[in-house]
């Protein structure tokens, strides 16, 4: 038995001791001797807790006490038994230490491992869509598909990986070295059909998109790069919520003019992205991909943020289905689960 992965014991005071520091699991332990203290203060993850006859040697401290404590933690739900778990490295060790602290049984690396066998596909390989796609590497997604054959800008540099070598040369192609460096075992090529597919688009949504991946089941993210803000979402599971039909039904609806507005802007030029919203963008659409595949609460139906400059914190408004669209008129077998 050990400490769940990732909790640290943090010495309070000379009697008390904190084990982990977020609300949702933390304790504290008082009342202590200074010898039990400095016990504890010495327990890590890799510390086996039940052999209480070696953890107190040359220590003046009962063991019928340490038990006791001990039996406090398990009760608290900070330990897990059995032998320790093999350890993964590089950055989706990260996750699987936040995960072992979520998860009932403290397994997160099951959770990391399990991402290995996603496909997700990433459209459109801005500063915004290229955070998505090496957020995904790092997380341990083993397939990303990457598409954009336009060239790196300029203004594509900065804090999610461009940089200025890049410039000139195709996006696509650079993505996938980046994904490379990031996560040498990253495949960028499958035959299957993604699990999920992220469409980062400039200016408006493609009409002809969305309603293809709903109809063939496929669930998808919606972001687009605007004149001066980002939004993200919705995440479309195919029949379960709105879809970005929905989205432009109801703008129709506000708007009589905007099918001539979003037509000119589909044809328009590349939109340029302020790097801190590019930044929060990419983090949003990793985290909302990662708990479809994981099979996790993330974001809801209908969901999208909106994030733009001064401050970039995202804003968060809530679109319905629309009754013209069809779009949860399907036949269950299409309501879409990660494959």
């Amino acid at each position: 038995m050990r400490l769940r992965a990732g909790l640290r014991v943090l010495r309070r005071t000379a009697t008390e001791v904190q084990v982990g520091t977020d609300p949702r699991w933390a304790v504290r332990l008082p009342d202590l001797t200074p010898p039990e203290a400095d016990l504890l203060q010495s327990v890590d993850p890799r510390t086996e807790l039940t052999e209480v006859v070696r953890l107190v040697a040359g220590r003046d401290v009962d063991p019928d006490r340490v038990r006791a404590l001990v039996d406090v933690l398990v009760e608290a739900r900070l330990t897990v038994g059995g032998p320790s778990r093999a350890v993964l490295r590089g950055p989706a060790a990260v996750d699987a230490a936040v995960w072992s602290l979520l998860r009932a049984d403290g397994d997160g690396a099951s959770v990391v491992r399990a991402r290995a066998d996603r496909v997700v596909a990433v459209l459109g390989l801005g500063p915004t869509g290229l955070g998505i796609a090496v957020g995904l590497a790092a997380a341990g997604v083993g397939t990303l598909l990457v598409d954009d054959e336009r060239p790196v800008r300029s203004t594509d540099v900065g804090v999610c990986g461009y940089r200025w070598a890049d410039a000139g040369s195709v996006r696509e192609h650079v993505t996938a070295r980046l994904l490379r460096d990031v996560a040498p075992h990253v495949s960028t090529a499958s035959d299957r059909t993604p699990d999920v597919v992220v469409l980062v688009e400039d200016g408006v949504a493609d009409p002809g998109r969305g309603p293809v991946l709903v109809a063939g089941g496929v669930a998808h993210l919606g972001v687009v790069v605007r004149e001066a803000d980002t939004v993200v979402g919705p995440f479309v599971v195919p029949g379960a919520g709105p879809c970005l039909r929905c989205l432009d039904l109801h703008r129709t609806d506000a708007d009589g003019s905007w099918p001539t507005i979003a037509a000119q802007l589909h044809v328009g030029g590349v939109a340029d992205e302020a790097g801190q919203v590019a930044a929060v963008c990419a983090g949003l659409g990793t985290a909302a991909v990662l708990a479809h595949l994981d099979r996790t609460p993330g974001l809801a139906p209908g969901a999208t943020f909106e994030v733009a400059l001064p401050d970039a914190v995202p804003r968060r408004r809530t679109w319905a289905v629309h009754p013209e669209c069809g779009c949860t008129a399907l036949p269950a077998s299409l309501v879409g689960a990660p494959g």
